[in-house]
């Protein structure tokens, strides 16, 4: 299981044949594609891909599917930047500041720092994967469900950073969030909650509706009300960030990085949170916080670096011990089986050609996306200059077909609408938006985590405070929210900031 630099030559040997850098490629290409449509998502891309692969040898298949899963992490941004369309829930701190550089005539350096970022992110990744897989992969297994409702506890606690200077309106919206969350099944019972006795409440409310609501729909009636021209009518000299602002997010990238990965390993911590974490991060380190919501360039380095590092560190417990840490490695696991591969400690030593090709074919496509996407910077920057009462009705159309894809269920469309009206009156009326999408979530597996916590100390919440680990997250939870209400006393400013509180 251990590393060694014949393999890895191994690897790189059978990764630069032709027929598998073909099949990386094509991966790459899906898989931007697939980020760049809103709704539809990695998971989707690579289970309807999946059985096509079969006419494929087990090697290429796993590297072309591979390449779509980090590919569509790449894409993702794409949207959130040019069009406030955050397509997964990964890319909804993106959004907060890309989209505000769009309109600020800059979608060119955020589209680039985004690509960039995520090279870096992908590639310092890849080089821990390949030195510390065995190793890393050890700490992913010592977190039981108590150090993951510490961890998700801390997530939440990122509701008074993204609050601004409206915690109470935070707090509210965080709670509609978690409501929002708690339609449909019990994870642990299965009993029905909140479904006021519709069969089509009882699958519960998708996420991505909601997101793609809040941010999309709700963006488009206020353009429509404030008769918006375009998103950008400034003439745009700069398609890419200067190297001022490629020095700024040095230090971003290496942060967000490391974020990412170390978070990436654990079962269940999604980029859609590990992004939020990053982002918060980068905010409280900044000399000038007050510039995150307003077009901040490290504000969209940050989640995109933390959202490509999550997925690279997610192969890392997927090869050694056989978890998938989300929805897209276990259908990536489904892979593997297929192919009559079993992950776990004996892959390394029994299929070292395979795994080796599958990482070196990882450094490769970072190059490939990196030369795929900065390209296409300037091609999706004119987007912001298209006249809004076309452009309008194509993200409309863009969300409800991206909605409708997820589940193939009218429901989810409504319930986009709906969260599209609900996004319209809370910038209205000065409610961050945020915290309700980190609270929708964070929710399912915060719930899932704290009943079967209960269940394993009969009832006693002292099993957060008795376990090492469990108890760093806790008082690292509950020292941020302290920290957070004194700031909030002692500033003694007005609660309702409109700017603040536009996301």
């Amino acid at each position: 299981m251990g590393f060694s630099f014949d393999y890895l030559f191994q690897g790189f040997a059978i990764a630069l044949t032709w027929q598998n850098l073909l099949w990386a490629l094509v991966g790459c290409f899906i898989g931007t594609l697939v980020g760049v449509l809103p709704g539809i998502g990695p998971v989707s891309g690579i289970a309807i891909l999946l059985p096509l692969t079969t006419v494929l040898p087990a090697t290429s298949a796993i590297i072309m599917m591979a390449a779509i899963y980090y590919g569509a992490m790449y894409g993702g941004s794409t949207t959130a930047i040019v069009v406030n369309i955050p397509g997964e829930a990964s890319s909804v701190p993106t959004a907060m500041d890309g989209y505000e550089m769009a309109k600020q005539g800059k979608a060119g350096p955020a589209l680039a720092i985004s690509a960039i970022g995520s090279f870096v992110a992908g590639t310092i990744s890849v080089i821990a994967l390949t030195f510390f897989a065995p190793i890393l992969a050890d700490f992913a297994v010592v977190f039981g469900p108590p150090e993951y409702f510490a961890l998700m506890f801390m997530g939440l606690s990122l509701v008074i950073s993204l609050s601004g200077r409206a915690l109470l309106k935070g707090v509210i919206s965080m709670s509609l969030g978690l409501t929002a969350a708690l339609i449909g099944q019990d994870p642990l019972t299965g009993a029905a909650r909140l479904t006021f006795g519709t069969s089509t409440l009882n699958a519960g409310v998708d996420f991505i509706s909601v997101i793609v609501g809040l941010f999309a729909i709700s963006e488009v009636m206020i353009n429509v009300e404030q008769r918006i021209t375009a998103i950008n009518t400034m003439k745009i000299d700069n398609w890419m960030p200067t190297w001022a602002d490629i020095k700024q997010c040095t230090g971003t990238m290496i942060r967000a990085t490391g974020v990412g990965f170390f978070l990436g390993l654990l079962p269940g911590c999604a980029p859609s949170v590990t992004t939020f974490v990053a982002y918060d991060l980068e905010k409280r380190v900044s000399k000038h916080p007050e510039r995150f919501g307003h077009g901040a360039i490290e504000g969209v380095c940050a989640p995109e670096s933390a959202n490509n590092a999550t997925s690279t560190a997610g192969f890392i417990p997927l090869f050694s011990f056989g978890l998938p840490t989300a929805p897209s490695m276990a259908v990536l696991l489904g892979g593997l089986m297929m192919y009559g591969l079993q992950p776990g400690p004996m892959l390394f030593q029994t299929n070292p050609q395979f795994v080796w090709a599958v990482i070196a074919s990882m450094y490769i496509g970072n190059v490939m996306l990196l030369v795929l996407n900065l390209p296409l910077v300037g091609m999706w920057a004119k987007i912001c200059r298209i006249p809004f009462y076309i452009l309008g009705p194509i993200i409309v159309f863009c969300a409800m077909i991206g909605t409708y894809s997820i589940r193939f269920q009218g429901f989810d469309v409504w319930v986009m609408l709906l969260f599209g009206v609900i996004g319209y009156f809370m910038r209205k009326l000065g409610f961050p938006v945020a915290p309700m999408v980190l609270a929708s979530v964070l929710a399912q597996m915060l719930e899932t985590a704290l009943g079967q916590s209960l269940l394993i100390s009969q009832g006693s919440p002292l099993i957060f405070f008795t376990r090492p680990i469990s108890a760093i997250f806790m008082v690292l939870a509950l020292l941020s929210i302290g920290r957070g209400i004194w700031s909030q006393v002692k500033a003694k400013a007005p609660e309702v900031v409109k700017d603040d509180a536009e996301y």
